[in-house]
């Protein structure tokens, strides 16, 4: 059993966009509210710059800002983020009945590592895959390919639970069971029913249902 990170498992959106709103305060400009950036959390920089200054990757000054965006998360990325309510249950429920579970994310290393090892809730995790981890981030099956071999399972016995549309992707390119997860990071325009998603669920223990119906 894999899952997506941020918006999946864990809420990161507070740190994401106290690390954009600082390069903000830092340029004179005022606070914009945590709700603005939330619905883009789950783009990790683009989605923040884009939010914090309109600015997209193909911006000049994007790498630049991009970078100096990284050095402000580092420095707060465990400060406000938070396990989702029920997503304790969960896996607790998932270690209880001795199912293998992973985390498979396009966050850096860099971030992931020092994150996932500083929040008890990984403590069982038996892969934690990062978007550098292969030479592919999702929506690329590569990553997810890699976390079936570390959880020794055959893609096809794998499901995997995401809450961006790239994350059905990549599951289904990798030939595993795709779950969309739509109490996330989802905005507005959001047609979870059009990313092609085996199942969809709306709370994380709703997962549980989910296996016993299958």
């Amino acid at each position: 059993m894999l899952f997506d990170l941020d918006g999946t498992l864990i809420d990161s959106a507070p740190d994401l966009g106290a690390a954009a709103d600082q390069m903000r305060l830092d340029r004179g400009l005022s606070s914009l509210a945590l709700e603005s950036y939330r619905p883009m959390a789950g783009a990790g920089a683009r989605g923040m710059l884009g939010v914090a200054f309109g600015i997209s990757a193909d911006d000049p000054a994007y790498e630049s800002m991009r970078e100096e965006f990284f050095g402000n998360y580092e420095k707060c990325m465990s400060q406000r983020t938070v396990v989702f309510h029920e997503v304790a249950e969960l896996i607790r429920q998932i270690d209880q009945r001795q199912l293998l579970w992973g985390v498979v994310t396009n966050k850096s290393a860099r971030f992931t590592v020092p994150l996932t090892q500083a929040m008890p809730l990984f403590a069982t995790a038996r892969a934690i895959v990062s978007g550098d981890t292969t030479p592919h981030a999702k929506p690329h099956p590569a990553p997810l390919l890699e976390a079936a071999r570390c959880l020794g399972v055959n893609p096809s016995e794998c499901l995997y639970v995401g809450d961006d549309e790239r994350d059905v992707v990549a599951g289904n390119a990798a030939g595993m069971y795709t779950v969309a997860a739509t109490y996330g990071y989802l905005g507005s325009q959001a047609d979870t029913q059009a990313w092609g998603a085996h199942a969809e669920i709306n709370s994380p223990l709703a997962l549980l249902q989910l296996l016993a119906n299958a």
